[in-house]
């Protein structure tokens, strides 16, 4: 595991040891995906610390979850209880391969509950507040804990799903919801909306908007560009999974930092790959374990997130707390090597995000040859000059990344735009 002076980390890390002995007393005589694999590595619910759990536990990897449930439809086998007690169902994206189907016990779903607690006290979140959803309410995990917690904390929850964009701005601005609940890519294009309809954001009582969903809310130049369009709203980070749960929270005190819910998670980060862990100030794979999800667990789950791990500390406590600088910073599998640069989308964005004649960009990645190949293209707002932009784009890019990329422009609209998950970046092969 990669450490701080273990001083500094005894606190967080005993009472991390604690919970991890009690999800593997629940899991070993009872999980039939997990049971096998931790007797065969040696681990029992006394596991002497947690280095000793990181070295002996095998990694978990997304494809093992999906093949077991193939194999034992529909839910598989990574189930704590019997299926009566279960009595949340969700079930991920499924972006790039089928989706997983997740379930929850009422203990396990009020874990995450809690977690998102942390959220919004971290972000200023109270009973007065009114919390707007703009979020489709379907079967992937969202933002239902998000509003779940949040009628928890006695707000105002108000909930989006299934309306258009247009009629979302209009339950904001009429029921005076002082919070947004979105994605940094839908926070920007409500704002686009608004502007097209002659919709004065300023008349809004938003005050915070909180992003999820995809990465962008950590850099500098997405923060900007939303608090820009929503007329001063605060921009406050926060990433999660289906499968997990609630992860983190930015850090009141850092902008662009993300810090881990190690009250419920064991969090590693990896080379992804050697699978050893990465020095500190490093970027590595996120490696997650569960340790409040007792209903549907993780051990050394492979998130395929990419961070850069930091310790910070805070007034409450002396203890050094894990943290992301830059929030998350891509996927493992979406970092390219062009022409022996490496670029993350992350980069990117940031670029894209500096830009004030931008509309919304698309990225095509060309591996017909032995090294990707990237081009750009680029929509400007109807006001802005295409070829001033274009040019501006081309320069950035080429200082930023030492690289000349190809930009192209497209007619104002004529770009896709997206409610949840962004998808920007277009693959050939």
């Amino acid at each position: 595991m990669m450490h701080a002076d273990s001083h500094d980390r005894r606190g967080v890390e005993q009472a991390q040891l604690l919970l991890l002995r009690h999800l593997l007393n629940a899991l070993i005589p009872a999980n039939p995906f997990y049971a096998p694999r931790l007797e065969a590595a040696g681990i029992t619910a006394g596991v002497k610390d947690l280095a000793t759990f990181c070295e002996r536990c095998p990694l978990t990897e997304k494809d093992q979850l999906a093949t077991d449930q193939r194999a034992h439809p529909p839910y598989g086998t990574n189930l704590t209880y019997p299926i009566t007690q279960y009595t949340r169902f969700n079930q991920t994206s499924g972006t790039t391969a089928a989706p997983m189907r997740w379930l929850d016990t009422i203990e396990s779903w009020q874990a995450q509950l809690d977690c998102w607690k942390q959220v919004y006290e971290a972000a200023g979140v109270n009973s007065d507040d009114r919390v707007y959803f703009a979020f489709s309410f379907g079967p992937f995990l969202g933002f239902w804990t998000a509003f779940e917690a949040a009628t928890q904390l006695g707000c105002m929850c108000i909930p989006g799903g299934g309306l258009s964009s247009l009629a979302r701005l209009h339950m904001i601005l009429d029921n005076r919801a002082t919070i947004l609940c979105c994605t940094p890519t839908y926070a920007m294009r409500l704002a686009e909306v608004a502007q097209q309809n002659h919709l004065n954001l300023a008349d809004s009582a938003v005050r915070l908007i909180i992003v999820a969903g995809e990465g962008g809310g950590s850099l500098p130049a997405v923060r900007k560009r939303i608090s820009d369009l929503w007329h001063g709203a605060s921009v406050f980070d926060h990433h999660g999974m289906t499968e997990v749960g609630p992860v983190t929270y930015e850090d009141p005190n850092r902008p662009g930092v993300l810090r881990v819910i190690e009250s419920s998670y064991l969090a590693e980060v990896i080379n992804p790959d050697s699978g050893q862990p990465v020095a500190h100030g490093r970027i590595g794979e996120l490696v997650l374990t569960t340790l409040t999800r007792l209903g549907s667990p993780l051990l050394r789950y492979r998130t395929g997130d990419l961070v850069k791990p930091i310790y910070v500390t805070d007034d409450q406590s002396p203890d050094h707390h894990l943290a992301f600088e830059g929030g998350i910073l891509g996927r493992c599998d979406d970092m390219l090597l062009v022409r022996g640069v490496n670029v993350y989308p992350s980069a990117i964005d940031q670029i894209m995000r500096a830009q004030a004649g931008l509309a919304e960009y698309r990225v095509q990645v060309d591996h017909h040859r032995t090294m990707a190949e990237l081009a750009i293209t680029i929509e400007p707002t109807p006001d802005a000059d295409a070829e001033s932009l274009r040019a501006t784009v081309i320069s950035d890019l080429r200082q930023a990344l030492n690289l000349r990329i190809d930009v192209h422009t497209a007619s104002p609209g004529e770009l896709p735009r997206f409610e949840m998950k962004a998808r920007r970046w277009i693959r050939k092969s």
